[in-house]
């Protein structure tokens, strides 16, 4: 077992054995996800090796929507209900979560990113906004700084750019391990492997513990219009770090989502979903 699927287990027993005397402030709390709209189209793309869920929502300029490790697109309920209302709305389930499958290759950002261009161009879309969050945001960096050709804005709320990026009081705080033991939950009832979510963990855990590592160098390459984002309580990346990335990549907004956690599409989606078309309808 990982050093990291450790501290996980850590956490779950935490979250079980805490209670709490006082009434949870809103960026304490983690909503259930609303109930995903019904897709115009929803499938199954083949790509690297492996068979991706998606589904897509609406019409108009596209807008890619990249969940958080662990997760699925489903979280993204509410955000795609507004945002399917004037854009053309694509989630999907990254490789080995959600209803996507996996192979035993060792994960990287860079092999999650070239999944997503690929589903683009199985969708035949060649230029997107992307709104990526905690995993997905780094994914969308990763994009920013190799095919910067295939974006028209970023949106990375809740990302880290290396691993010291990472709050180590993530590891005892009772809401991100609420997360964590919901999506063991929810993999069970999702995944084409119910029983593996131990070993998938496993590969996630090793990526995790290197990646990412993007110099201050690197980052300034950015040209992609981005905001960097994070709510004022997130639990899982520091606030200097945040800031830092949002210094670091020329031009970039920095969004400070108010009483909000790791976890601000849940606790906040009406906001949430506001700050996403303020920034990337932005003339």
């Amino acid at each position: 077992m990982t050093r990291f699927w450790k501290a996980f287990a850590i956490v779950i027993l935490f979250a079980a054995s805490t209670t709490s005397a006082v009434a949870e402030e809103r960026w304490q709390t983690l909503p259930e996800p609303a109930a995903m709209p019904k897709p115009d189209q929803s499938g199954y793309a083949p790509v690297n090796g492996i068979q991706m869920y998606y589904a897509v929502f609406g019409a108009g300029d596209p807008v890619l929507l990249i969940h958080g490790g662990l997760g699925h697109s489903d979280i993204w309920a509410s955000q795609v209900a507004t945002l399917s209302k004037m854009h053309k709305v694509i989630v999907a389930d990254s490789r080995g979560h959600g209803r996507s499958t996996r192979t035993e290759q060792p994960y990287g950002y860079d092999l999650m990113a070239s999944d997503y261009l690929a589903l683009l161009d199985h969708l035949k879309i060649d230029k997107t906004a992307l709104v990526g969050w905690s995993d997905g945001g780094i994914i969308g960096i990763d994009i920013a700084l190799h095919h910067p050709e295939r974006l028209t804005r970023l949106f990375a709320q809740a990302a880290n750019v290396t691993t010291d990026g990472l709050d180590p009081g993530v590891m005892t705080n009772k809401t991100f391990a609420a997360y964590i033991d919901r999506s063991g939950r929810d993999y069970k009832k999702m995944s084409k492997t119910p029983d593996q979510y131990d070993a998938f963990v496993a590969q996630m855990s090793h990526m995790w513990e290197s990646e990412p590592a993007w110099s201050k160098e690197q980052l300034a390459e950015i040209t992609t219009p981005t905001a960097i984002v994070a709510g004022d309580h997130d639990e899982a990346i520091k606030r200097e770090h945040t800031e830092y990335i949002a210094s670091a990549i020329p031009g970039a907004k920095l969004i400070i989502l108010p009483n909000a956690s790791h976890f601000a599409m849940l606790q906040a989606p009406d906001e949430y979903s506001r700050a996403v078309l303020d920034f990337i309808d932005a003339k």
